[in-house]
């Protein structure tokens, strides 16, 4: 008799991921990966203050929040952040294909993590540039949150067209000559 495995929403395991890392993991039952995941968040968390640079953005008092934040540690948090999000769905996703022989091994959406990473380290390391007090339309750049969330984003988008458009393509077009 064969044992049927249970299913795994991969964007379960993503949200799951997004609200917290290592929640994802422990969606999918990677039980070491989680801990590990959720012991790093507290770690960066505590020593980057970034609860509180948090709770200052939203608030809309900027210059508290990059007074308050440590940037040398909160650099660690992006890549943090969209590894716990990445590794979740990919291995939802591997989990749910395992019985199926014919499914190529390949990770997703592999481009819109790097560039998030990228784009959110960008963002925090934004304000450190001095040309941003010159010009004047350039400080709404200048929030130590908001600016890593829209460099991330952008970032992201712009990798994920690039791992869509032209490396899965090139990629497809290798193998289709090696056939």
């Amino acid at each position: 008799m064969r044992h049927k495995r249970e299913y795994k929403s991969p964007y379960a395991a993503a949200v799951w991921s997004m609200v917290l890392p290592g929640f994802g993991q422990f969606y999918n039952k990677d039980y070491i990966i989680g801990f590990v995941l959720i012991g790093f968040e507290f770690l960066i968390n505590l020593y980057s203050n970034l609860n509180l640079a948090l709770v200052y953005s939203f608030t809309g008092d900027f210059a508290r929040a990059h007074s308050v934040i440590d940037y040398s540690w909160g650099m660690f948090y992006p890549s943090l952040y969209a590894f716990a999000i990445w590794q979740a769905f990919n291995t939802a996703k591997a989990h749910n294909d395992k019985d199926l022989d014919d499914m190529q091994k390949r990770t997703y959406h592999t481009g819109f993590f790097i560039g998030l990473v990228v784009g959110m380290d960008l963002g925090l390391f934004w304000h450190e540039f001095t040309f941003l007090e010159q010009f004047q339309t350039l400080s709404i750049l200048d929030m130590p949150v908001f600016s890593g969330l829209v460099f991330g984003l952008l970032l992201g988008v712009l990798g994920y067209f690039f791992e869509k458009k032209i490396y899965r393509k090139k990629k497809a077009v290798l193998l289709h000559k090696i056939e």
